[in-house]
């Protein structure tokens, strides 16, 4: 099961992250200088949750927390336990 919410399709995103040294010519410097640059990733706040699917069975997947707090998701009853 890849790192995707089943609803909104949102995914982990890549980027860069840079590092600076020196003072910003705004703040009375001589500028600013880059010293390197790494790759990172933003990944989505995703849960394994139980669902009530469109024809009605209950299926385990991956939702993203926005989806889970905006209610458009239909959570599967707990089932009792017999003890």
């Amino acid at each position: 099961m890849a790192k995707v919410c089943y609803y909104s399709g949102k995914r982990p995103r890549v980027g860069k992250r840079v590092v600076r040294r020196g003072k910003p010519k705004r703040e009375g410097g001589i500028g600013t200088n880059i010293t390197g640059i790494s790759k990172r990733r933003w990944k989505p706040n995703l849960q394994k949750i139980r669902i009530i699917d469109e024809n009605g069975t209950v299926k385990r997947v991956r939702v993203c927390a926005r989806y889970i707090k905006a209610n458009k998701v239909t959570k599967a009853p707990r089932t009792p336990q017999n003890t």
